[in-house]
């Protein structure tokens, strides 16, 4: 079988997957297959040795480009690999270019594709996730879904419930195997010369920020970071900021708003420096979906600067309000968060770190039969 990454959140989801297929009896044989669509090559290593996949196997080195040129180009590069694995399967994880490419790739040689994380939907077209992620599930052969109400998308998309599986998130299962291998804040900051964060008596909160709807046109990321800014006054922001956030900063003249102060800018955090960081935040700010799901598993209120969510369930049980981009929506949650500790929310069911597990035994039973074998 061949397991496809493209993007560093594909990472914290294929790592459980690939340990689950080897400790199942019998083995699942899988291989990884990375796209190369995020190319920074230090923060890829960073995510790759933490979270213990080592080097993939095979590396398309795809890189940068628009959403068609890279598309295309993951196409290209994947299929002579098709061609020279045979694989049984194609096992394609979230909403991110490289799954819809090597889905389309694979459902056309008449190879099963299997999608980890389907039915999720934020109902906005105009995200080019949400296109990947409805093509993806109406190509796949079986999918996994992370939330019980994620099957009411999928049917009525006009998906077979037969080809449809709970299983979890298996982002949940790399949050509990590494939850003690977190690096404290102390850490990071130290190493980022910001130890000083550390000695406010408010603590601290945490921010992500990447997404092209809110970095890339000045009139909406300025007033962003001035809003940041203002919640900086009240306690300290520390800011691990995505290259492509860096890049529009500097590109838009705005780097003297990353004071030190109220924003403490870090370069990317590894993923067991940004654990550390969300788990011992007051609250974190963000426009990641995974982020919005991590925060609900550990309890953390998270405050999510965009308009939708594709992963509801962490606002409706969770610890996630959504709040948009509005200076004044954002202040007030924030304020709300503070004066009473935010929402609680619950874990959500089969949020229990065993997703992987549930995953590689519903498709070692479906690869044996005859139908599937079929098909390869």
């Amino acid at each position: 079988m061949l397991c496809v990454v493209g993007a560093r959140p594909n990472f914290m989801k294929i790592a459980p997957i690939m340990a689950a297929f080897a400790a199942h009896r019998p083995a699942i044989p899988a291989c990884i297959v990375h796209t190369g669509q995020h190319y920074d090559a230090a923060m890829n290593q960073q995510y790759l040795d933490a979270l213990g996949i080592g080097s993939p196997e095979i590396n398309l080195e795809v890189g940068s480009a628009t959403h068609a040129v890279q598309t295309a180009e993951i196409m290209r590069k994947f299929e002579p690999v098709v061609d020279a694995e045979n694989p049984s399967a194609v096992l394609v994880v979230g909403d991110v270019n490289s799954t819809i490419g090597c889905a389309l790739v694979a459902a056309k040689k008449a190879v099963p594709v299997v999608h980890v994380e389907a039915g999720l939907r934020s109902f906005d077209r105009t995200m080019p996730e949400e296109i990947n992620r409805v093509l993806t599930d109406q190509l796949a052969d079986l999918l996994f879904t992370t939330e019980r109400d994620a099957l009411q998308n999928l049917v009525r998309e006009g998906i077979d419930p037969a080809k449809v599986h709970f299983v979890g998130n298996v982002m949940i299962d790399t949050l509990h195997r590494n939850l003690g291998r977190a690096v404290a804040p102390e850490v990071t900051l130290k190493h980022a010369s910001a130890s000083g964060v550390l000695g406010t008596s408010h603590g601290f909160a945490a921010l992500t920020l990447h997404r092209p709807s809110n970095v890339d046109d000045r009139r909406v990321l300025e007033p962003l970071l001035k809003t940041i800014a203002e919640i900086g006054g009240r306690l300290p922001v520390v800011f691990p900021v995505h290259p492509r956030t860096r890049d529009r900063i500097e590109k838009f003249g705005l780097e003297h708003m990353l004071d030190g102060k109220r924003i403490v800018a870090l370069p990317p955090a590894g993923y067991l420096e940004m654990l550390g960081l969300m788990r011992s935040a007051r609250f974190v700010l963000t426009d990641s979906g995974g982020i919005q799901e991590e925060t609900t598993a550990l309890g953390v209120p998270c405050i999510t600067l965009r308009h939708n969510t594709e992963r509801p369930i962490t606002a409706e049980e969770g610890t996630n309000t959504v709040v948009g981009q509005d200076a004044d929506r954002i202040l007030s949650v924030v304020s709300e968060v503070l004066k009473t500790g935010g929402k609680k929310g619950r874990i959500p069911d089969l949020w229990d770190g065993r997703a992987s597990v549930r995953i590689a035994d519903v498709l070692h039973r479906w690869l044996k039969d005859p139908a599937v074998r079929a098909l390869t």
